[in-house]
């Protein structure tokens, strides 16, 4: 246990008599240990929803509109291959941000009896939260959706339904970047559709309709058969009509634009995040640091876990961060 000494001021109670452990009282029905961690949260339930119907929608798209009809087949197997393992790992890592406890510090904990178990010192004092009753460890922030104190609180983010803190960081940076790498690769590939695709049906389109500049002979096939050739063409290219591909396309191309911007803003503000060692609530109420700084390096290995491995970028592997006690409590 660890009594840090500090002068700062907190948004709590200074003084111990403000603590008032009579009123807090444990959770009536504790879980049980290992219980899933999920935010019944209606707003948040609903947009983790609609991130996975995107990314599925996206799957779709790209599969049967663009991938299994094309005649190159190496080019379908390789983009098919990356695709569907970028946005695995995207999903994977949106699990694992949503359903592991960001840190949270245990519910009801400032009771009478739990503070005379701390031995407190003369002039030593511990922070409760007055909305969860909790002992509140130091850069911990209580968030009102979670009803919890979390331990390095960065934000709480709808789209994965739970906080970012001390313990999912790692999987929502994850998350982050598999949604910008797929959003990307779908933007490319819809470029190249576009390009060489569209291109030969809007050719054969000219020529069906007699508004290309070929010789006579030819004008002379009938409009039947230089439709029915249009028809196999289209085949080739999508299993949809041209105006239902074009339409899937362009939705594909906003989503994919959108999401590209939006989340490689936020990988970029976690990282910095990570690297200064300060959390995105920190930064707003600009407080006053009151830990030891470290290296970046160290910074991000605290995160994603020691040693460097290809275990930084896969959501299965849990960061040995080497966590301190959660009961790290200021005087």
């Amino acid at each position: 246990m660890m009594l840090i000494p500090t002068h700062h001021f907190r948004d709590i109670e200074r003084k111990p008599e403000y603590l008032q452990p009579e009123k807090c009282v444990p959770p009536p029905y504790p879980g049980p240990v290992g219980t899933m961690w999920f935010i019944r949260d209606g707003c948040g339930i609903a947009c983790a929803i609609v991130t996975w119907f995107l990314v599925l929608y996206a799957e779709f798209v790209v599969l049967f509109v663009m991938l299994i009809p094309s005649r190159d087949y190496v080019y379908s197997i390789i983009n098919g291959i990356v695709f569907n393992l970028l946005a695995f790992l995207a999903l994977a890592s949106h699990c694992r941000a949503m359903l592991t406890d960001p840190g949270a510090v245990p519910k009801g904990n400032a009771t009478k009896e739990f503070i005379e178990s701390l031995q407190l010192k003369p002039g030593q004092v511990v922070y409760k939260c007055p909305k969860c009753c909790s002992i509140k460890p130091d850069r911990a922030h209580h968030c009102s959706v979670c009803k919890r104190c979390i331990r390095k609180m960065d934000h709480h983010c709808p789209w994965v339904n739970n906080c970012v803190g001390e313990n999912n960081q790692k999987y929502f940076v994850l998350f982050t970047m598999y949604i910008a790498l797929i959003s990307l690769h779908a933007l490319i590939m819809v470029g190249f559709h576009f390009l060489h695709c569209f291109e030969e049906d809007w050719t054969n389109l000219l020529q069906a309709y007699g508004l290309n500049r070929k010789g006579p002979a030819e004008a002379r096939i009938s409009l039947h058969e230089k439709l029915q050739s249009l028809k196999v063409s289209s085949t080739e290219c999508s299993s949809f009509s041209p105006p239902t591909t074009v339409i899937l396309l362009i939705l594909l191309c906003f989503e994919g634009l959108l999401f590209l911007i939006f989340t490689s803003v936020m990988f970029g503000t976690q990282v910095h995040s990570i690297c200064t060692d300060e959390t995105g609530i920190e930064q707003l109420k600009k407080e006053e640091r009151r830990w030891a700084k470290k290296t970046k390096w160290m910074n991000m290995k605290a995160v994603f876990g020691h040693p460097f491995s290809l275990g930084w970028a896969s959501p299965f592997a849990t960061p040995d961060q080497g966590k301190a006690d959660p009961y790290q409590y200021v005087v």
